[in-house]
């Protein structure tokens, strides 16, 4: 196995491409939309109307609970509450 000092592993990163910007900007918003997700399921976990509600109209029920209906957050909210 090959052993790269810290110069020469840089040298090699700078050789790379850039990520690209759409890369670049999923990963900017993941934290906050994995603390939003995970907000959201251990409200629904806590309140049975919270949950009934999303399960009737996921999209509505985050809306009128102050939610940006983000796309990733929905499909992972679907998946999550029909697991149940």
């Amino acid at each position: 196995m090959l052993r790269y000092d810290e110069e020469r592993l840089g040298e090699l990163l700078r050789l790379l491409r850039p990520a690209p910007e759409a890369w670049v900007r999923a990963a900017q918003e993941l934290p906050y939309a994995r603390s939003t997700f995970d907000e959201i399921v251990a409200r629904a976990e806590a309140d049975v109307a919270f949950r009934s509600a999303l399960i009737a109209d996921l999209e509505s029920a985050l809306m009128r609970e102050g939610y940006e209906p983000d796309r990733r957050i929905i499909g992972e909210l679907r998946e999550r509450l029909s697991e149940s």
